[in-house]
């Protein structure tokens, strides 16, 4: 890593793990066959690949065969929408106003293709009312999205209930999970959930893959067609390296889940406590219970976050999600919280190379930079 940099971004991207590295090696270099090749040595490698489908399956309680590899979050937050939207007349789609643009855009272009689209209100908190999503489905809704948490501000969403209400009027219910799975339990039998969106990047895997939960008998049309790959719902040779890598990761984050996520919260709690003693203008996102355990995000009222981020090179944080437009946040802008407060908004995310020296670190360094400049 870049030398003198506290890197607290990790909503953003994460760093592949050694272990994860090591994996992608093995399946890059000696076990380099076509999973569908007929001969003895592909045969090997679709073995291989079946056993890191459960992996991956174990990790959120799904069956093997539900998992449908992608590569990435956004092609397979596109499968959900667009794969259930093919399989169905033109009909009602729902979608929280500050889902990830890898849904909002989707949501667009499918409303320019004759769907009817409507957007779930948020609180000022940052959560989804249930009670919303009952008053915006219609007798043709067909599909519900909704993000499991907030990749802005880490709330993390009622999708139990919301699953549970779509289930009830037999409507498909889809959650884009990229930024719980591997920061808290995520288990698919218990929510419920029709679909659900992974990317590897996001749990310490490399970018590029990703997958996507389809529940049995959940029936959706592919959006690549060719060779039949991945139960004909995503076609293209599987990259082998970067599956084994994902299913490595997920065996890890499975182990250590309960204690790094216990740190996580010890730790973001003592940066938050420290920030609120430096600069006592400090407005808070969300619930603390009911956010991500990494993520804190906070507002400087009456500063401008991106001069701060600026100004403190050496910390790498955020004024909102890294993939998006830098036209403002919608996430914010969906919380209708005031201009005074999301100007001054900044996003600080924690993984498992975050220490504790680092965040005292944080601290001396925004201590020195609001001293008698609050």
């Amino acid at each position: 890593m870049i030398k003198d940099i506290i890197y607290l971004d990790y909503n953003a991207t994460t760093p592949t793990l050694p272990e994860v590295i090591e994996e992608f090696k093995l399946y890059s270099g000696e076990y380099f066959a076509n999973p569908s090749s007929a001969h003895k040595f592909g045969k090997f490698v679709k073995e291989k690949l079946e056993g890191f489908r459960k992996k991956v399956a174990d990790l959120i309680n799904a069956e093997p065969e539900e998992i449908i590899f992608t590569s990435g979050g956004t092609e397979a937050n596109h499968l959900a929408l667009f794969g259930i939207a093919l399989s169905k007349e033109k009909g009602h789609i729902l979608v929280s106003s500050f889902e990830h643009p890898s849904v909002l855009k989707p949501a667009v272009k499918l409303l320019e293709l004759g769907f009817q689209i409507d957007f779930i209100p948020i609180n000022p908190q940052g959560y989804v009312d249930p009670d919303e999503v009952k008053r915006h489905l219609k007798s043709n809704t067909i599909l519900v999205s909704v993000m499991m948490a907030n990749n802005e501000i880490g709330t993390i969403q009622p999708i139990k209930e919301i699953a549970e209400i779509c289930k009830e009027r037999e409507i498909y219910f889809h959650t884009d999970a990229c930024q719980a799975v591997g920061k808290i339990v995520v288990d698919v039998k218990e929510i419920g959930c029709s679909l659900l969106s992974m990317a590897g990047h996001k749990m310490y895997a490399p970018k590029g893959i990703g997958a996507l939960f389809v529940k049995k008998g959940v029936k959706i049309e592919p959006i690549f067609l060719g060779g039949g790959q991945e139960r004909g719902l995503r076609a293209g040779t599987e990259p082998i390296p970067l599956i084994a890598a994902l299913a490595k990761a997920c065996e890890i984050i499975k182990r250590d889940l309960t204690g790094e996520k216990e740190r996580l919260i010890f730790l973001r709690e003592k940066l938050y406590q420290g920030l609120k003693e430096i600069y006592p203008g400090l407005y808070r996102y969300g619930i603390p219970e009911k956010t991500l355990p990494n993520t804190l995000t906070v507002s400087f009222i009456g500063k401008n976050g991106a001069k701060i981020l600026s100004d403190l090179s050496q910390i790498c944080a955020s004024t909102g999600a890294a993939c998006h437009d830098r036209k403002g946040s919608h996430t914010l802008l969906a919380l209708k919280v005031s201009p005074e407060i999301t100007e001054g908004t900044v996003r600080f995310s924690l993984g498992r190379y975050t220490s504790l020296d680092e965040i005292e670190k944080t601290l001396e360094i925004f201590s020195e930079y609001f001293k008698g400049n609050v």
